[in-house]
């Protein structure tokens, strides 16, 4: 008798270990991918809260257990319909080509918020405004360099850019742009000592295994300035600094100056995929657009359809350990399944 199949949707780190978790427990997965690599948005990180270990070594380990384990892998794979019938589901890719599978597991992650929506920041107006993925990939690159290629002697990182934000119908928390903002922060200060850096927050939600930690050693070790309010306004100057207006909430007091560089901690959004899967497929999806289960428990990874199931961001924001640990939930839920049909 064939080996049963699920079809994984996504090869980002949720996607790998759903993949994974399935083989290791006698299902035969396939795994999609619409991109040219496996890895998802995690392969523009560098280093990783909390510890820093980094963003290759991740993914690294997990393409050579896929390969270890022979898993079947499709790239540039774009998924164009998702089928479900009696006991199995057909899903379709924009190539013509088609597969079927017993189940399916979709992980497609998460979209980065546009800051141009943001226009009062300046991003791609002023050539010194940057997003946090645009900082992450100067890390990758060696080194942070001003718009001029000088080293930036003073930098303001603005927190919830996308997120919170009422205004455009993004109420949700991005669970991990504190903390990245705590991360980046450090890691400028790490390469340029002397350059002044200063967080601007609504409130530090650092609910995770070391993260109050890395805040405090940010403050105490590293000096950083960590300011509570929201920056209203930007402008360039002449030599293409950024001028910012603020208000520094905690002191009561408007706050007004000049930085070499503004890093906008650019939040998480769900994927437009997301209301395509619900449309076609029935399954729910959240105020915010992210896909729902059945409850927020035990069903949490499970779909209103039989035989789809969500997990990682696709579900909402999480850090890299949460989207791994609720693949591997989704991936036992889909194992249950499969093994009911006849």
């Amino acid at each position: 008798m064939a080996a049963k199949r699920v079809i994984v949707i996504g090869g980002g780190v949720a996607g790998m270990q759903a993949a994974i978790t399935l083989k290791n427990n006698g299902i035969s997965p396939m795994l999609i991918e619409r991109d040219i690599t496996l890895g998802g948005k995690l392969t523009r990180w560098d280093r990783l809260f909390p510890c820093g270990t980094p963003a290759s070594e991740v993914i690294g380990k997990q393409i050579e257990s896929l390969s270890e384990l022979g898993i079947r892998t499709v790239l540039c794979g774009e998924v164009s319909e998702i089928t479900p019938g009696d006991g199995h589901v057909e899903v379709a890719l924009t190539d013509g080509s088609s597969y079927e599978a017993e189940a399916v597991i979709i992980t497609t992650g998460f979209d980065l918020f546009n800051a141009t929506v943001k226009e009062e920041y300046g991003y791609k107006i002023y050539p010194n405004v940057i997003t946090s993925a645009d900082l992450e990939d100067m890390f990758k690159e060696g080194e942070v360099r001003c718009a001029d290629g000088s080293a930036p002697r003073s930098v303001a990182i603005l927190h919830c850019v996308g997120s919170r934000d009422s205004q455009i119908g993004h109420g949700h928390c991005s669970r991990v742009c504190c903390i990245t903002g705590v991360k980046q922060a450090i890691e400028l200060k790490q390469a340029y000592p002397d350059c002044e850096v200063y967080n601007f927050y609504m409130d530090m939600r650092m609910f995770g295994s070391g993260y109050e930690e890395l805040y405090k050693e940010a403050q105490q070790k590293y000096r950083i300035n960590f300011v509570r309010g929201r920056i209203s306004e930007c402008s360039g100057t002449l030599d293409s600094r950024v001028r910012i207006k603020a208000e520094d909430t905690l002191a009561g007091r408007p706050l007004k100056m000049t930085v070499d560089m503004l890093v906008l901690m650019i939040g998480k959004q769900a994927p437009a995929t997301n209301a395509k899967f619900a449309s076609e497929l029935g399954i729910r999806l959240s105020e915010d657009g992210f896909l729902k289960g059945v409850d927020s428990f035990d069903g949490a990874t499970v779909t209103s359809r039989k035989g789809i199931f969500v997990a990682g961001t696709a579900t909402g924001p999480k850090n890299i350990g949460e989207s791994m640990a609720e693949a591997v939930t989704a991936a036992m839920k889909a194992v249950e399944y499969v093994n009911s049909l006849s």
